[in-house]
């Protein structure tokens, strides 16, 4: 939800009374991608995130993952600007930032710099290929750590390859891994007293990623290649069928219970739907489920099975999920400066998360006000 009665002002400063991470300071050098994912996240669940960015550059107000944190404009290759980031950081809890390595390092912002003056410092670091290895300092995107991983391979058509938007690289095994590594640091450094460097790396996230895949792939239920397993669109029973409309549905019934259902619902009653797990069958059963989903609109499908134990959902488009009457009443999606995006999550019954409006500050009034808050 969107709450401005969840903060108080303090002394020039936005003091926050929501989400579990309420008093922790993070500092977050601008960038792309993972990162801003990133320090969303962890700024809708409390923590005072700072986004340091260069001179002129203006956040939109619209921005879903630019919300929640100040934004202070300088100039890093001045060096009085490097020594007030110093002095920020000093009173900072943790640290973000995603640039080739190195680039903190020769900016003078580097590990064993900050870690001297802040010694309780998570200092948070999110690239493609990691710190070190032959393809550190490379360019790459999202399709070409999951590439790398075994990941890519394994999803699309039996054809060809087909990129899952950045979801796999960029957001689930960077900036997901990155938040987790941080607040798992923030936690061990709140025992220990002692800071360290959080190396979050999209090629590790998305190979950690894959992990069930190499459980499958021991005990021979999954064979490389696409297409040809269970969860890759081999299966008839699970998979996405286009309809009368042309819209599409997405079925999911694994589980033999589920399956039933599935033949029940969808009238189903040829023996050769027997056949679930044979996967010399599923070729010939996808075909004949083509024509069952094709002879109803996606509406009359909803009808007849949204709300079973079918594992049945309608393919939406984005626009469309935020009408969809589950995501409403849970309010997935909330509206902020006429945009309307994803609300924070996961949900706290107690320290609710909430998105604060970004403001702009200056520097000195940041260190300020952290330093009175020590």
């Amino acid at each position: 939800m969107l709450d401005k009665s969840a903060q108080e002002k303090s002394e020039g400063s936005s003091v926050r009374t929501f989400g579990p991470l309420s008093g922790f300071r993070i500092v977050e050098f601008a960038g792309i991608g993972p990162g801003p994912f990133a320090c969303m996240m962890l700024a809708d669940m409390g923590a005072e995130v700072v986004t340091l960015d260069r001179v002129g550059a203006k956040k939109s107000m619209k921005s879903v993952a630019g919300r929640g944190r100040k934004v202070v404009e300088l100039d890093l290759k001045d060096k009085a600007a490097i020594a007030e980031v110093l002095e920020l950081l000093a009173n900072a809890d943790a640290l973000v930032e995603g640039f080739r390595p190195g680039v903190m390092e020769r900016l003078g912002l580097g590990p064993d710099v900050v870690l001297a003056r802040n010694p309780k410092l998570v200092y948070g670091r999110m690239t493609g290929w990691g710190q070190e290895g032959p393809l550190a300092n490379a360019a790459g995107h999202d399709i070409n750590y999951i590439s790398i991983t075994g990941a890519l391979a394994a999803i699309g058509t039996k054809e060809a390859p087909v990129p899952p938007l950045n979801l796999v690289g960029d957001f689930g095994g960077g900036a997901l891994y990155l938040v987790v590594g941080v607040l798992a640091a923030l936690l061990e450094a709140s025992r220990s007293g002692k800071g360290q460097v959080v190396d979050a790396a999209m090629c590790d996230g998305a190979a950690s990623l894959m992990s069930f895949f190499f459980d499958m792939t021991t005990i021979g239920r999954w064979t490389e290649g696409r297409n040809q397993n269970f969860l890759d669109g081999g299966a008839h029973f699970y998979g996405v069928y286009e309809c009368a409309c042309g819209h599409f549905v997405s079925i999911g019934s694994i589980e033999p219970q589920f399956y039933a259902l599935l033949r029940e619902h969808a009238g189903l009653t040829d023996a050769d739907f027997d056949a679930q797990m044979d996967r010399k069958a599923w070729p010939a059963l996808k075909e004949k489920l083509k024509a069952v989903f094709k002879s109803k609109t996606r509406e009359d499908w909803c009808k007849i099975m949204e709300g079973t134990d079918i594992c049945f959902a309608p393919v939406l488009t984005m626009s469309e999920a935020t009408e969809h009457p589950h995501m409403v009443a849970r309010q997935v999606f909330v509206e902020r400066h006429g945009v309307k995006q994803p609300a924070p999550a996961p949900r706290f019954s107690r320290t609710p998360s909430a998105v604060r409006e970004p403001e702009a500050a200056e520097i000195g009034a940041v260190m300020k006000a952290w330093k009175a808050g020590r």
